[in-house]
């Protein structure tokens, strides 16, 4: 039996409801229809404030040293974030400033975004990427950025969003072991 991928998805979003979430959400679900996989969703806003008052990751509540933990260790890292004033949150920024230094090399991150207006899809390319290529991980060349206006009622309803979130998951399936590909059913 082949044991699921480990997928851990960073949202940065501290409301909830959030349209961030529910773009991750969907891109967990079509990343789970082509991988054997589990996808663990750390909600930035459930443990914001304890997070916050850490100046170092020795001053962590056990909670939160765990999330770091499986953010280490998941074999694929969704990060995704809101955007604020024309940045990612400074708590997602935080979170990953505790991340240890050397913990994300060649691990395949899948970039992803939200914002009021289609100006803010840069912040993939001019924030979260260089973010990661700090960290020396591999940031896959699909990211995925989603406007209000891509969402009804908290949920992905643009036919162009729904079409790249397919197209990113089928660009990080190549990554992985064949014995982890789901075959995809796809309705006539």
């Amino acid at each position: 039996m082949t044991k699921p991928l480990d997928i851990v998805a960073v949202v940065g979003s501290t409301y909830q409801p959030s349209r961030t979430r529910a773009l991750v959400e969907a891109l967990a679900a079509e990343l789970e229809q082509r991988l054997v996989a589990r996808t663990r969703i750390l909600q930035i806003g459930d443990f914001a404030r304890p997070l916050g008052q850490a100046l170092s990751r020795e001053e962590l509540p056990a909670e939160i040293e765990a999330h770091l933990q499986s953010i280490e260790s998941a074999d694929l890292l969704i990060a995704a974030a809101p955007v604020y004033r024309g940045a990612y949150p400074g708590h997602f920024k935080h979170l990953f400033d505790l991340v240890g230094m050397e913990a994300l090399i060649d691990k395949p991150v899948l970039l992803a975004a939200t914002g009021g207006s289609d100006r803010h899809a840069l912040v993939l390319d001019h924030q979260l990427r260089p973010l990661f290529s700090f960290f020396q991980a591999l940031t896959l060349p699909i990211a995925v950025y989603g406007a209000n206006s891509d969402f009804d009622n908290y949920r992905v309803t643009s036919p162009a969003l729904q079409a790249r979130l397919q197209l990113a998951a089928e660009r990080a399936v190549p990554l992985f072991d064949a014995g982890l590909r789901q075959p995809l059913l796809r309705a006539a």
